[in-house]
């Protein structure tokens, strides 16, 4: 049995402006193989109809120009998760000319599934053995020209990380030719008879007729639902399809996708025993030991909690107290603010339009401040030891340990991505909700967001506030836990939809490399300045009017008796409302209040618990509608701001019931 990659003899770099994609599973370094391939020459975008992003870049090689697109990590053709969806429909509709299918090369054996799925599809593929530096150092050699020879497809090794191999990858993508090969996976009968049967209903169906028709058919046997509407939608004959899969099903004890799985597993540990070699070790190294110390209950823990502190000082000390304190007071408030309101004062003659630039919620004076005076230096702290946690392969050994934890409020190990990352920047945080595998997750998690997970910014302002009483800081981190925990329990059971099951790959342990963490770093700070940055012009504009309207007094005024009654003075009203633009800022509000002796004892914890449950900043709120809609945004906002202050008012009149004086 045969089938043919492409229609036509030519080689790819022929038909002109190449377009060639990158596809494989999570944690198999194809990020780096995009950087690599392309450079600093990167667009981001959402694909349509989706917000999963997409990284597109436009480069040459060899003088022939090349255009990249970085797909979203899938594990399987047979698409669950919406970033899978959205890989998969790359392939379907934008047709690219090669298919780069990187893999781990140690992980050889569980990564041929997929490459047998694409070329099962008919798909112009390349296998890309990434990782060779750390494959050959675990011992491990891949005769990678048999490999080629029993796949039919070229393979290529690279160490994407360190530039090995890069050049030759180009070569083979400008060398590529379509070529006819054997299929490599022969499946059980009742599979190929139900295969060939359905052939002549699915051949030639515009929607799909991208994917091989033998492809298709066994995604239908699959119970792949949006293949099959896709074919309902071209007029298909889908009673026909439906009456095939359901013999099928009826003939077997398992279902069809289980026996494929176990066909292509069986295939690619058949295929591994031949061309892979492995030096025998009976020691496992130190990293492997590391590896599972990470993920045990008992040292798991005692690891998570060094690692916290050390992104408690890089990032709250340092970045949020040092740097923030040099750029905010000296940069800004000595140098750039005075020179610019003694210029803009002088040209511009009316107030109300100068106080729009340079007033108390100038855009200037407090957009572009706390946006680059106080935010950028602390997510570039941030950001900074976020890639080098990232590259070090411990995220995957967190969500495992983590994992347990995480079911009693209705997520999976996964979610703990998004939820360290909010400790950065909760807005950042919501938009990484894209990588859980349901909506109902996504629902939970940004919730949780929103309501118990304090950005770094904010947490350090408080840490400073709290810092006169070790039972303040005490309490206020058991309040805010057991609000996590309790609302979290709570959502899991109220709201619907499917549970997502928890499957993570687990790299290998590595050092970071310092040109990777810094590519990361400006990458993602480049999101930043370009994504963020807008919502901090925004609302300074918005506080400016609402400041020229009078109708920032009437909020402050409006807000002062629900603050009394939880026990917290009236003059920390304006913290709050302005909270809402900036939770760190309003933070920082509460800060000079305790400072003046205005707030202090159990107001001041009051105050702090309030502050951190409260509704989320405008940037985050913004956010939250782009990626939940508008009624879940609201919804989630709604519920927020009273059940922050009923948490204080409880909080309150449980310490005075107490006696508790602080």
């Amino acid at each position: 049995m045969s089938t043919c990659h492409n229609p036509s003899s030519e080689p790819a770099a022929a038909a002109g402006t190449l377009k060639v994609a990158l596809v494989g599973s999570p944690n198999v370094g194809k990020s780096s193989v995009f950087h690599s391939l392309t450079g600093r020459r990167v667009v981001i975008s959402n694909y349509p109809g989706t917000t999963v992003d997409v990284f597109r870049g436009r480069t040459s090689f060899n003088g022939h120009h090349v255009e990249v697109v970085d797909t979203p990590g899938m594990y399987s053709l047979h698409s669950i998760t919406e970033e899978e969806r959205v890989a998969r429909a790359i392939l379907l509709q934008e047709k690219p000319d090669v298919v780069l299918h990187v893999v781990d090369a140690k992980n050889l054996e569980r990564m041929l599934p997929i490459t047998y799925q694409l070329i099962e599809a008919g798909l112009p593929v390349i296998l890309v053995l990434n990782m060779m530096d750390e494959t050959q150092a675990l011992g491990i050699d891949i005769d990678t020209d048999l490999l080629s020879i029993e796949l039919g497809v070229p393979v290529q090794k690279t160490a994407a990380n360190l530039g090995r191999g890069i050049n030759e990858l180009k070569q083979a993508v400008l060398n590529y030719q379509p070529v006819c090969l054997n299929l490599p996976v022969f499946y059980d009968n009742t599979i190929e008879q139900a295969v060939a049967a359905l052939l002549p209903l699915v051949k030639n169906q515009p929607a799909v007729r991208k994917l091989s028709p033998r492809a298709i058919a066994l995604l239908l046997l699959r119970d792949d639902t949006q293949i099959l509407q896709l074919l309902t939608d071209d007029g298909a004959d889908i009673k026909a399809i439906e009456k095939i899969i359901s013999e099928v099903r009826a003939s077997i004890n398992q279902t069809p996708a289980y026996l494929l799985a176990v066909s292509q597993q069986r295939a690619a540990q058949q295929m591994v025993r031949k061309v892979m070699t492995q030096r025998a070790d009976d020691k496992p190294p130190f990293r492997e030991k590391l590896s599972r110390a990470m993920m045990h209950p008992l040292s798991g823990s005692l690891i998570l909690a060094a690692v916290l502190m050390v992104m408690y000082f890089f990032v709250g000390v340092f970045g949020a107290g040092t740097l923030v304190g040099w750029l905010e007071e000296v940069v800004f408030g000595q140098y750039i603010n005075p020179w610019l309101q003694d210029v803009l004062g002088n040209l511009i003659p009316v107030k109300i339009i100068a106080d729009l630039f340079i007033g108390d919620y100038g855009v200037i004076t407090l957009g572009l401040t706390y946006a680059i005076g106080i935010i950028l230096p602390i997510v570039s702290t941030f950001f900074i030891i976020f890639s080098i946690i990232e590259d070090s392969g411990y995220l995957p050994r967190l969500a495992m340990l983590v994992d347990r934890l995480f079911k009693f409020i209705g997520l999976n190990g996964r979610a703990v991505i998004p939820i360290v990352l909010g400790l950065g920047c909760d807005t950042m945080a919501t938009i990484v909700t894209r990588t859980q595998e349901t909506k109902r997750e996504r629902v939970i998690t940004t919730l949780l967001l929103a309501l118990a997970i304090p950005c770094s910014a904010q947490l350090g302002v408080i840490f400073g506030i709290l810092s006169v009483s070790t039972g303040m800081i005490l309490t206020w981190l058991g309040v805010v836990l057991l609000v996590f925990l309790l609302v979290g329990y709570l959502a899991s059971r109220l709201i619907s939809g499917e549970r997502a099951s928890f499957y993570m790959e687990i790299p290998p342990l590595r050092l970071p490399r310092l040109a990777n963490v810094l590519t990361k770093t400006y990458a993602r700070l480049e999101w930043y300045l370009m994504e963020v940055i807008p919502f901090f012009l925004l609302a300074s504009v918005v506080l400016w009017a609402g400041d020229a309207v009078g109708l920032l007094d009437i909020l402050i005024n409006a807000l002062k008796p629900v603050i009394e009654f939880v026990g917290i003075p009236a003059e920390a009203a304006v913290a709050f409302i302005i909270g809402f633009f900036r939770r760190d800022f309003g933070a920082a509000g509460l800060y000079d209040l305790a400072t003046e002796g205005i707030l202090f004892g159990n107001g001041l914890l009051v105050s702090a618990v309030v502050m951190t449950l409260f509704v989320p900043c405008i940037a985050q709120f913004m956010v939250m509608i782009k990626e939940r809609g508008w009624k879940t945004a609201l919804a989630i906002a709604g519920f927020i701001f009273p059940f922050a202050f009923l948490v204080g008012l409880v909080l309150d009149r449980t310490l005075k019931l107490l006696g508790v004086n602080l």
